[in-house]
């Protein structure tokens, strides 16, 4: 019986003691300031979207921003959702240590194409969402312009962007995308002044590899002046038109 009165006492004793330091240490740190806020921007070397400066700005007008604020009156969960609120923002976390600090880390949305169309501009990103375009903001990605409606910026528009990010060949040959309408799309090469014809975006795959073989084999033939128009709209085949300064 005394063995077992002696555990319920140590045990109550340990409970006890827990909570006491507990609420102890929580009071304390309650209390203390934030003397130091840390924004770290993990991909700030590729993308140049965002500055330290512009995030801690938008905290202070926003109320949230935790330097010189008690511990216990930093709600990390707040800044972080209001972080997200930026369209350039794709992740934010921001956690508190006991010594006071406060590191916010962000991640900056991938952009994929640039879009300029019935006078706005702006970005489509990774994930095939629209993000916005501010003065001093640069990033080397394709542009498209012309008449492009959002809903095919974001489906057809976007999947071709991604394809041709993700393809080193494609992602330095094309420069620009030019939309008449979502059946006749033209690109751009970096080289050559050919016109380039896609037509739809339908099997844009196979129309590129038809392309690349072109110029593998029919280029350093004929030469890049050669032709005026590549046209890639009809099925499993190219039809060229040849430049008005060349020879017969």
């Amino acid at each position: 019986m005394k063995k077992v009165l002696y555990i319920i006492f140590t045990t109550l004793l340990a409970v006890y003691m827990v909570v006491s330091v507990f609420f102890f240490v929580g009071g304390k740190r309650g209390d203390l300031l934030c003397e130091k806020v840390e924004v770290t921007i993990a991909d700030s070397l590729d993308k140049h979207f965002l500055k330290e400066k512009n995030i801690v700005a938008y905290l202070k007008k926003t109320n949230l921003y935790p330097l010189n604020k008690k511990a216990g009156e930093i709600n990390t969960h707040d800044i972080e959702d209001a972080l997200l609120k930026n369209e350039i923002i794709e992740t934010a976390e921001v956690v508190q240590s006991i010594s006071g600090k406060v590191k916010i880390v962000i991640s900056q949305k991938m952009p994929v194409l640039r879009v300029f169309s019935s006078g706005r501009s702006y970005y489509v990103d990774k994930s095939g969402q629209t993000m916005p375009s501010a003065p001093g903001q640069a990033i080397y990605v394709p542009v498209a312009s012309g008449n492009i409606e959002k809903s095919f910026a974001v489906s057809d528009l976007y999947k071709f962007a991604l394809f041709l990010q993700n393809d080193d060949f494609w992602n330095n040959q094309i420069a620009q995308i030019y939309v008449r309408s979502a059946n006749d799309v033209e690109i751009v090469p970096r080289v050559g002044n050919q016109r380039i014809i896609m037509g739809s975006l339908d099997d844009y795959e196979k129309k590129l590899k038809r392309l690349r073989l072109f110029y593998e084999q029919v280029i350093p033939k004929m030469g890049w002046e050669k032709y005026s128009v590549i046209n890639l709209k009809y099925r499993n085949q190219i039809v060229c038109t040849k430049s008005k300064n060349t020879e017969p």
